[in-house]
């Protein structure tokens, strides 16, 4: 069986809205083809998860009074697969008009088509997190922007608009360093439809200290790239590891949402406790 590809999904066409809940809306693709390309193959060399929050999902009680809650999605880095974002979003519309006798019977459903998803034709190894945020409780989301320095007040002069990892330079021969650097211009293009995604990243690292303007130039060199929101994190992340040799690393995106949802990739040279799903302003 050939394996889903972007070009197959539901993106950039005309979608019928199905109200009754259906798991086969989701729709896998595979994650090894992009990891290919930045010299990944087998098991991958980092820890991690893509972090979602779905703002927009609604079903019906068992008397048929709709219920409201967000949801927040952690993806395993491990897992074979991504579900494509716009399937997704249509999975979510399936609950609409579907009724459930509890928000806890919702969460283990989506738990439990989601961790298939990711896993697709194979053994679930890891299931996806599903976590939902009852109406009563939103006022518990706060909005927080990433910690760090951020080094976007840097005068740079950018004129690569396509990833250019040659861009990256670190002080590979002075005494090592701990920051944490923060950027707001980070922009890629979804890789079907072109249409732009925006985000903020976050870099962590341990090690020689990376040159902030090159840094800065690199992250603004995705501008017209297409990719999805995951493979450009691990991208960055392995141009910044390959480079710059931190013996630590972190790289953490947050994109703005789209169609009601966020994407949030987040990969770690080392085991730590994922960030807090915790939206920025423009999110």
């Amino acid at each position: 069986m050939n394996p889903n590809t972007p070009e197959h999904s539901q993106l950039g066409k005309a979608s019928a809205y199905i109200d009754q809940y259906d798991a086969s809306l989701l729709y896998p693709l595979p994650r090894a083809a992009k990891r290919r390309e930045i010299g990944i193959a087998g098991s991958v060399p980092f820890l991690g998860a893509d972090l979602w929050t779905a703002f927009e999902l609604s079903w019906l009680n068992l008397r048929g009074k709709p219920q409201v809650a967000l949801a927040h999605i952690t993806v395993p880095c491990e897992s074979t697969h991504i579900v494509e974002s716009k399937s997704f979003k249509l999975y979510l519309n399936s609950f609409n008009n579907t009724r459930f006798d509890s928000a806890d019977a919702v969460r283990e459903r989506m738990r439990h088509d989601l961790s298939a998803a990711i896993w697709h034709g194979g053994p679930v190894q890891a299931t996806a997190g599903v976590r939902l945020r009852l109406p009563e409780l939103f006022d518990r989301e706060p909005v927080h922007e990433l910690d760090g320095l951020c080094i976007d007040r840097l005068d740079v002069e950018c004129t690569q608009y396509r990833p250019a990892p040659e861009l990256l330079r670190a002080a590979l021969h002075e005494k090592p360093v701990d920051e944490t650097l923060v950027s707001h211009l980070l922009k890629s293009n979804c890789l079907v439809t072109g249409q732009p995604d925006w985000g903020s990243v976050q870099i962590r690292y341990s090690g020689p200290q990376i040159d902030q303007a090159g840094l800065l130039q690199y992250i603004v060199s995705f501008r017209n790239h297409n990719e999805f929101h995951e493979q450009c994190v691990e991208r960055m992340y392995m141009d910044i590891l390959a480079r710059c040799k931190p013996a630590k690393l972190m790289v953490y995106a947050r994109y703005t949402r789209r169609g009601g949802l966020d994407i949030n990739p987040w990969r770690s040279s080392h085991p730590q406790l994922p960030p807090a799903n915790v939206r920025t302003a423009r999110q």
